[in-house]
């Protein structure tokens, strides 16, 4: 019998094999239980993580235009169509979008990215978009001066 500590993908194999052969006796309840959770929360990650990633390409458009390009346009839209995309495919992940102190996370993760790619630091503290203007197709920020802001 595979220990989950020492190898995990030998262990995942073999509680799969006793799953189809119906040796639940066999099973690894308490770390089946943790890998089942596990798979939920690698959603949730993965959501913010491509959240995170859009918004920053957003504060990078509206800080820099002299920078502003197609690779950039290019990364919005794949982000935007692939939250959409995991959204329609996982719809229990679609309450995270009205919970604040997700946005909030969210937030904070795009502007260290975008801190860091640009060496900008004077961002504000929440997210002055709308989800709405966040996940429009062909929506992007004007420059900061003429920008209007609220929060999602």
């Amino acid at each position: 019998m595979q220990h989950y500590n020492q190898d995990i993908i030998a262990w995942a194999n073999e509680q799969a094999q006793f799953l189809r052969a119906g040796r639940f006796d066999l099973l690894d309840i308490e770390h089946l239980a943790e890998e089942i959770e596990d798979v939920g929360k690698s959603e949730q990650r993965e959501l913010m993580h491509c959240m995170a990633i859009l918004l920053a390409h957003l504060l990078k458009w509206q800080r820099q235009p002299e920078r502003r390009g197609a690779s950039w346009e290019i990364i919005i839209r794949n982000q935007r169509r692939g939250i959409l995309r995991r959204l329609r495919e996982t719809p229990s992940l679609q309450p995270k979008l009205d919970d604040p102190d997700w946005w909030q996370a969210v937030w904070d993760d795009a502007i260290v990215q975008a801190a860091q790619e640009t060496g900008l630091a004077d961002f504000q503290e929440s997210c002055p978009w709308v989800r709405e203007q966040v996940l429009a197709e062909s929506w992007l920020p004007a420059e900061l001066a003429t920008e209007t802001y609220c929060n999602p």
